[in-house]
């Protein structure tokens, strides 16, 4: 039964949208005026999604990792494809992943395969799953497969949430801070320091130095913003060039802790990834390709690009991602194991697991350096200000005295 997607008015004159299946738009357009609903547009799902923010957006990482799981599950319990597509659209959480649903089953009902479907919205379904679902397939092991796409979905999420939780705190403390001392050279500083300007006395060079940063803050502050507006917009638009994005990324792998993260993180999205392919019998030199695609940092990715070719010619894997300098060894003498005893996916798994507990270990030394590093800055901030202005004062009290 095909998918349509509404838009209707309810009783109090609010838009809805949703989908619904039915034979045809009348038969849902009637499904809607027996809901109470007055329909203002219905389309199949197929046409809608030209439109929709679907083609655009896609399914967020939280949301993938919900739907793989849910559909695992229901492909576990013994309920046919199309069934356990039709239960999640039902229940999915916005438009956008009904919507995604029912076009999913649509493909399905029509004969389709699932890995079929999946690439008509790569925007919300990457290579990883479209191969692996395609394995998974031929195998006869779709619902193992796709537990372990949750699996998989599920650990980048976390990973996501990880570096944001740990970034979060000291950026927080950063905004806060550039507010704070904003606020105190425009507003504060000027009332105070005003009072300096009829004294016949030189003032103290912390003092002028004070003056002088309110004055500029107050009058050009608009411009310098501007140019940090005009500056950060500038280098994203340089970044989406590959070439720029590549050195910027290089400079990134040398910097001494952020360097340690983004190599364990990056080395842990292509183990991860490898060690899902070979589970769901993808071929390797099939699975190298697919894992280059996931690894965001430019170097890393074209290294993982170059051992694919070197695993092409009848060279080691491990030896190929060496010669790169870009992986951490621990990681490489795994993998170099799980070559030597015919246990790759195993050792694949293991190295995973190791950087992101290296990635971990690594993200809480930045966050207990970052957190106090940006408070003792605001600190000495406010302490430099507080002393520009006592100085005056003392040296007043002394020539009154």
């Amino acid at each position: 039964m095909p998918a349509f997607a509404y838009q209707a008015l309810d009783a109090s004159g609010k838009t809805q949208r949703g989908v619904l299946q039915g034979d045809t738009a009348r038969a849902v357009r009637q499904a809607l005026r027996e809901r109470g609903l007055s329909p203002i547009d219905v389309k199949p799902v197929d046409e809608a999604r030209s439109r929709s923010p679907l083609g655009v957006r896609g399914l967020s990482a939280s949301q993938l990792a919900l739907f793989t799981r849910q559909l695992a599950t229901l492909l576990r319990a013994g309920l046919p494809i199309d069934e356990a597509l039709a239960a999640l659209s039902e229940q999915g959480e916005d438009d956008r992943s009904r919507s995604l649903t029912a076009a999913l089953r649509a493909r399905v009902l029509e004969g389709a395969g699932l890995a079929a479907a999946f690439a008509e919205y790569p925007e919300s379904f990457p290579e990883i799953y479209r191969a692996s679902v395609a394995a998974g397939e031929q195998s006869g092991r779709l619902d193992t497969v796709l537990e372990r796409l949750a699996d998989y979905a599920e650990s980048r999420d976390a990973l996501r949430q990880q570096v944001l939780t740990a970034l979060a705190y000291p950026v927080l403390l950063a905004i806060v801070a550039i507010a704070v001392v904003t606020g105190l050279l425009v507003y504060v500083v000027p009332q105070i320091t005003g009072v300096f300007a009829n004294l016949k006395q030189a003032l103290p060079w912390p003092t002028m130095f004070l003056i002088a940063l309110s004055d500029g803050v107050k009058h050009y502050g608009w411009i310098v913003a501007l140019g940090l507006i005009v500056a950060i917009v500038g280098a994203r638009l340089a970044l989406r060039r590959d070439s720029v994005r590549a050195a910027w990324h290089r400079v990134l792998l040398r910097l001494p802790l952020v360097g340690k993260l983004t190599r364990a993180s990056n080395t842990a999205r292509a183990a991860r990834t490898l060690a899902l392919l070979s589970a769901s019998a993808v071929p390797l030199l099939d699975a190298l390709g697919i894992a280059a695609q996931v690894v965001p940092n430019l170097p890393m990715r074209e290294a993982m690009r170059r051992a694919a070719h070197r695993v092409r010619e009848g060279g080691a894997f491990s030896r190929a991602l060496g010669d790169s300098g870009y992986f951490p060894p621990v990681a490489l003498r795994l993998i170099a194991s799980g070559e030597r005893s015919g246990q790759l996916e195993r050792m694949l798994d293991e190295a995973a697991n190791h950087q992101a507990k290296e990635l971990d270990r690594w993200l809480a030394v930045l966050t207990a350096v970052l957190g106090p590093a940006v408070i003792l800055l605001v600190g000495a901030m406010v302490l430099f200000i507080v002393l520009a202005i006592l100085l005056p004062i003392f040296n007043l009290n002394q020539m009154v005295k």
